[in-house]
């Protein structure tokens, strides 16, 4: 299966929803030794409390989020934002953002071992106008020119699973107003089934580290406002987990 197809299969569907709504009871198994911090808040939910910095934002912000999945981080960014677009390349992910913004919930399963599954709802919190968020399939290397700019970007874990994360980078200076803010996570998985290893953004040279280069790719149009790792957990079933540590920044645009 390639890197595209993988994320319009039901199965990882469950786990997404799971990574942006499961509640920590949910998402760890009772013996997983990892600190309760990282399941008590939802890692999309801590990225934005994390990264975006309130008080710079105008009265009627606007903000766009590129390769949202299921939508949780656009969902956290409209208690501060008065519009929110949110895109995603995944079908499967945005019918199933678009339920979550109609209904407030969507019903989903999580693996428990082989293919015995059982159900649990995805909830947006009751307090979010769901109404300032709009979902759509697309591509983050080929948006459209007429996009922005926006008071707000989001791109989470986004850079590593693009074609050609080059292509993206460019783009963010026309998506971001002067002012705004640009907000980045990446935990630079390079995998040459999702990126060709020529358009990797470092992990190559060992001179050549993945933060440096993005740094250096950025630092024209953008000076870095925060920096922070955040690690996240991806629940496979009962007891098989992905750990990561994403670098997260947010970079104004100048």
């Amino acid at each position: 299966m390639s890197g595209a197809s993988l994320y319009e299969s039901p199965r990882l569907l469950g786990e997404y929803l799971l990574l942006h709504y499961g509640t920590a009871e949910r998402l760890r198994h009772p013996a997983l030794p990892v600190d309760h911090a990282i399941t008590e808040v939802t890692f999309p939910v801590r990225a934005v409390r994390e990264l975006l910095d309130p008080d710079l934002l105008p009265r009627d912000a606007t903000a766009f989020e590129a390769g949202c999945s299921v939508g949780a981080s656009a969902f956290e960014l409209a208690r501060h934002c008065a519009r929110i677009e949110a895109s995603d390349y995944s079908h499967s992910f945005i019918t199933a953002a678009r339920t979550l913004a109609r209904e407030g919930r969507h019903e989903a399963l999580r693996t428990v071992e082989g293919i015995i599954t059982e159900p649990f709802t995805a909830t947006v919190p009751p307090e979010i106008d769901r109404n300032r968020v709009s979902f759509e399939v697309q591509d983050a290397t080929a948006l459209p020119e007429r996009m922005g700019p926006f008071d707000v970007v989001l791109a989470a874990n986004l850079i590593c699973r693009l074609p050609d994360p080059e292509a993206f980078l460019k783009r963010l200076p026309g998506l971001v107003k002067p002012g705004g803010q640009l907000l980045l996570t990446t935990p630079f998985t390079w995998l040459e089934e999702y990126t060709p290893r020529d358009r990797w953004i470092g992990g190559i040279e060992q001179g050549r580290r993945s933060e440096e280069e993005l740094s250096r790719r950025l630092s024209g149009e953008f000076r870095l406002h925060r920096r922070r790792d955040l690690p996240f957990l991806i629940r496979e079933h009962e007891r098989k987990y992905q750990l990561g540590i994403a670098l997260g920044t947010c970079w104004l645009r100048v």
